[in-house]
């Protein structure tokens, strides 16, 4: 085995070690996890929130097992193999060990950590950009067509994963038209490999039509709820800290794709990137969603730093460049991460805050990170609800009912009762099982309301059962209602919630 596969086998291992050890024990699984998994017990080829790739891999999940290890293990696979695709774009580049060592580091020790820490879209989206990109480049360098069908592949199942990726197109097919690699668009088979990106996308795209294209209803609530809180300068801000610890490799990436000659036939990957940015801001984008452009650029500066860096002087800043990264992380290793209680995080905000990491998507400061607080109070919530539901099913078939997905999806995680419970948000709405003829129902709230009074008037018995009491939760208040034997048939009237629901979306 070479030296050079035996290192890039070593990073591998270390990246998994690191997923696995990031996450202390006090924390349950994230908000959108659960609706991810829940999505696997319903196969598709859409969703309301998200493409059906997710949906896939959480039904190998749950044919593995349904553990937490193999949760976890899938985001940690796709970091891992961001930096084989960068190692292989390094080579392709001509670059040498010391360019793949540098890469490597820096992306090991870097946000992708905390964005491979969670089983979302994001972790396979940042690899499919970044193969694209390397597509791209063997592409230029040999021209072979193959590698346009490869690309045409890669694109459609970034698209079947996250919609993000389409930004990607927006800011490349302009930086092309730009440069002499222009010529692209004149190749038939760039429209043969965008002919395959569409059949292969084909499906979802009947499954919108056929749902009255809820992506658009999904992007107008983001933008309306939660996008009109995003600053522009707080992006641009953070765009050098996903990766501070070759924020100069990146910068100089920008400046060998502007002036060093070995570059020119890439020299489009500058355009590309102002321009993705420059769309990314205009819409007011969350910061993360950039995340996936910057793994090819750090291979960009590691080659050319190795080229100047390779004789005299110079060639003694190799080491300071290869502890740089690693220096840099380890005060970010105990800020980025739930890795300590949240009693010791609420104790000492003031790092926190500093950095911004006590903002919520409402925009406001909160006593811990939105990602940890969302990764509270769950397994409270599904015991007490599994020990009302254990109640009530004595007297008949019971129904859960939560206000949000996040608190359906929990319930149903690590339910031991086996509840399957429903919600009117996300894709629950299309979820619900109304062939049962329901006497009980469960109601979980996020906040008490005049509940007992509004829905009590339907049941012959109605209880404030239980609620969240964690102090550190998102869903600390969430209240837990009982009521017993319904006066009615349950199923017309979620069956009428429904279609106003679907009618107001």
């Amino acid at each position: 085995m070479k030296k050079s596969s035996l290192i890039l086998i070593i990073f591998i291992i270390v990246k998994f070690i690191l997923q696995y050890s990031l996450i202390s024990p006090e924390y349950d699984l994230q908000r959108d996890e659960y609706l991810h998994l829940d999505q696997g017990n319903h196969l598709a080829w859409g969703y309301i929130s998200v493409p059906p790739v997710s949906s896939w891999i959480s039904w190998l999940i749950k044919a593995f097992g349904d553990s937490v290890f193999w949760i976890k293990f899938f985001p940690a696979l796709f970091g891992a193999l961001t930096m084989v695709v960068v190692w292989k774009a390094i080579e392709e580049l001509k670059g040498g060990l010391f360019a793949c060592l540098l890469a490597s580091l820096g992306m090991l020790f870097s946000s992708l950590l905390r964005l491979n820490m969670l089983y979302q879209p994001n972790s396979l989206d940042v690899l499919l950009w970044t193969s694209f990109f390397y597509i791209l480049i063997k592409y230029v360098n040999t021209e072979k067509i193959s590698w346009l069908y490869w690309g045409g592949f890669i694109f459609a199942i970034g698209i079947l994963n996250k919609y993000n990726i389409v930004f990607l197109a927006l800011g490349f097919i302009p930086a092309l038209l730009m440069t002499k690699q222009r010529k692209i668009f004149a190749n038939p088979h760039t429209y043969g490999a965008s002919l395959l990106a569409l059949v292969i996308i084909f499906p979802n795209l009947i499954w919108q039509y056929n749902n009255n294209f809820p992506v658009v209803h999904h992007m107008k609530e983001l933008s309306e709820y939660q996008l009109v809180n995003v600053n522009r300068f707080d992006f641009l801000k953070s765009q050098f800290l996903f990766f501070i610890g070759v924020t100069f490799v990146i910068l100089f990436g920008f400046y060998a794709l502007l002036f060093y000659k070995s570059f020119e036939k890439i020299r489009f990957f500058f355009w590309g990137y102002m321009i993705t940015i420059s769309v990314f801001m205009f819409f007011r984008a969350k910061d993360y969603y950039a995340v996936g452009i910057y793994p090819i650029y750090i291979g960009f500066g590691a080659v050319y730093l190795e080229e100047i860096l390779k004789s005299g002087w110079k060639r003694f800043l190799k080491p300071i460049c290869i502890l740089h990264p690693i220096l840099l992380f380890l005060p970010i290793y105990n800020l980025a991460f739930p890795n300590k209680p949240p009693e010791s995080i609420v104790q000492n905000p003031d790092s926190y805050k500093k950095f911004g990491l006590l903002r919520w998507e409402d925009g406001k400061d909160h006593s811990l990170p939105q990602d940890f607080a969302d990764m509270l109070g769950w397994k409270e919530l599904a015991q007490k609800v599994d020990k009302e539901y254990s109640r009530l099913s004595k007297s008949g078939n019971t129904l859960v009912l939560c206000d949000n997905y996040g608190q359906a999806g929990a319930i149903n995680f690590y339910s031991k009762k086996g509840v399957k419970a429903v919600s009117f948000n996300a894709d629950y709405i299309n979820w619900m099982d109304l062939s049962k003829k329901y006497k009980n129902l469960i109601r979980v709230k996020d906040t008490p309301e005049n509940e007992l009074q509004k829905t009590g008037a339907f049941f012959n018995y109605s209880i404030l059962a239980d609620s969240v009491t964690n102090p550190y939760a998102r869903e600390k208040g969430t209240v837990i209602f009982s009521f017993e034997d319904a006066k009615i048939d349950i199923r017309r009237r979620l069956q009428n919630e429904i279609d106003e629901v679907k009618s107001r979306n």
